[in-house]
């Protein structure tokens, strides 16, 4: 099993920037991919940014050029620099692994707790 804590959300108010952090722990064969989804109210869960093994970046047309991804050397702990925020953004954001725990055949998706991000107008 993969487990994934998230921190970083908060109140912010429109043009303000916040990060989110996410750490990857548990008996962890290999990470595929790492990343960050956010589900609004009355909204499906869409993608936000992804990062791949090999480094492979994915950002969302709505965010592309204010928000960064990124990760440690170990690659378990990914990051969103999130910049000119806007009331739109406003959500929970869900961190995502995929990846091959030990004792698995087969990867899985593994979800974070949820973290509220909340920017104000």
């Amino acid at each position: 099993q993969v487990q994934l804590v998230e921190s970083g959300g908060g109140l912010v108010q429109a043009g303000g920037s916040l990060r989110l952090s996410c750490a990857a722990s548990g008996i962890i064969f290999r990470i595929n991919a790492m990343g960050w989804y956010r589900q609004a109210p009355g909204k499906q869960r869409e993608l936000v940014a992804t990062i791949g093994r090999g480094g492979s970046i994915n950002y969302a047309d709505s965010v592309k050029g204010r928000f960064t991804i990124s990760r440690d050397d170990a690659k378990t702990t990914v990051y969103l620099q999130m910049n000119s925020l806007k009331p739109e953004d406003t959500a929970v954001y869900y961190c995502n692994a995929y990846a091959l725990s030990v004792g698995n055949s087969r990867s899985e998706d593994y979800w974070g707790q949820g973290t509220q991000v909340t920017v104000s107008s």
